[in-house]
């Protein structure tokens, strides 16, 4: 198969991953924005929810610790990847039938473990393609769609329940995108059973251990994500201050994740034009969205939203491009699920931190956003510059 055919079957893998993500987005993605008014309608409290959420997001990020060595030892990246999406896309549409917040509650948990289950194998797959798309083309590209599929899920249930007010039918509707999600699934499968032909380099050995430059990339990643504030607690304090119509705060998600998709297409070119050095400015830039969306008015609100969607569209579509430039096809599985875990506890925790200092002192929030995020660059830069010096010719 010659250089054009490879890049041309590259690009249909990534357009069909893509369009199958942006249907698992709108899946989960419209599920997710009503789960917490549905676990109350069926008996669970505030901290219940809390709790509930908040062990499938941990476990949701743990599991990828197994998933992907798991994937990287048995050399089985498809069926690892099925296995997740019909856990994933099976639970959903469940929801509405489950009569008590202890069945819900298990669904939502399935939810996060069949995506947590699925993610490092499929981006293995994603960056064997990406070799002749290019890495940020090739995940920006992807990750678009995946945030497309992510802001017109929850407008399309709030359309059902605008329209029927039932909740119950807004998760039963969501089992077609779950259905169409999987038979792309199936398509993908047999189309590209050896994703890891589109791939010309020779396969090497690869080493035991993971790359120096892996590993202080990985702090600066985590860095970021403690410092990346959840949307709910932007929402929250949206609510508080009377900064956005609490009417119009869906829609100022909706921005957002529009932003983070348009971002994830243009970060992604970038990165592979100028190289890993690209995430230093928009980490800067990123960081601004924590003065802007909690002391702005409704229209530095609005600027910081798009500013936090640029941001996520960044970290979820540059993190796994260059973790594919530092370490052998042979160990990215394992690389993708240490590399999202570590990303996802630690935006866990930073939430949960930052919640904590903005009911001390909103200043206190901020200070700790913006650090969080500028503490990062030096970690980049040095993966850069490591990165460019194992990239030169001996």
């Amino acid at each position: 198969m010659n250089s054009l055919t490879l890049k041309r079957a590259a690009f249909r893998f990534v357009l069909l991953i893509g369009i199958l993500s942006f249907f698992a987005d709108f899946t989960y993605e419209g599920a997710r924005g009503i789960l917490g008014p549905y676990l109350a309608l069926l008996g669970a409290g505030a901290a219940l929810i809390g709790v509930v959420t908040g062990l499938g997001e941990l476990l949701g990020y743990g599991l990828r610790l197994v998933s992907g060595p798991l994937s990287d030892r048995t050399g089985q990246y498809w069926p690892v990847t099925i296995v997740g999406y019909v856990v994933q896309m099976v639970s959903v549409p469940l929801l509405a039938v489950a009569g008590s917040w202890p069945l819900a509650a298990l669904l939502i948990i399935l939810e996060r473990a069949g995506k947590a289950i699925r993610n490092p194998p499929r981006d293995v797959m994603l960056s064997q393609a990406a070799h002749e798309m290019g890495y940020g083309w090739a995940f920006g590209f992807h990750e678009a769609l995946d945030q497309f599929g992510a802001l017109l899920g929850p407008l399309a249930v709030a359309a059902v329940l605008a329209w029927q007010g039932n909740y119950r039918l807004a998760f039963a509707s969501l089992a077609v995108s779950a259905a169409l999600t999987l038979l792309l699934l199936l398509l993908a499968r047999l189309l590209y059973p050896r994703p890891h032909e589109l791939a010309p380099a020779p396969q090497v050995a690869a080493p035991q251990a993971l790359p120096a430059t892996y590993w202080i990339y990985l702090v600066g990643a985590v860095l970021v994500a403690a410092g990346f504030a959840d949307f709910p607690l932007i929402a929250y304090h949206f609510a508080r201050v009377s900064s956005v119509p609490s009417t119009l705060v869906p829609v100022f998600y909706a921005i957002a994740m529009g932003s983070s998709g348009l971002g994830s297409l243009l970060c992604g070119r970038l990165f592979d034009r100028l190289g890993m050095g690209i995430l230093i400015p928009l980490t800067v830039l990123a960081a601004l969205f924590a003065p802007l969306v909690f002391l702005g008015g409704f229209w530095l609100a609005l600027l910081g939203v798009v500013v936090w969607g640029l941001g996520m569209g960044v970290h979820e579509s540059l993190i796994p491009a260059a973790v594919a430039l530092m370490v052998p096809g042979q160990r990215r599985a394992s690389a993708y699920g240490i590399f999202t875990a570590g990303y996802g506890i630690c935006w866990f925790l930073g939430s949960a931190l930052i919640g904590l200092l903005y009911s001390v002192a909103l200043p206190l929030a901020i200070t700790f956003c913006l650090l969080s995020e500028l503490l990062a660059i030096p970690f980049f830069i040095i993966a850069s510059r490591q990165l460019q010096r194992a990239a030169r010719p001996a």
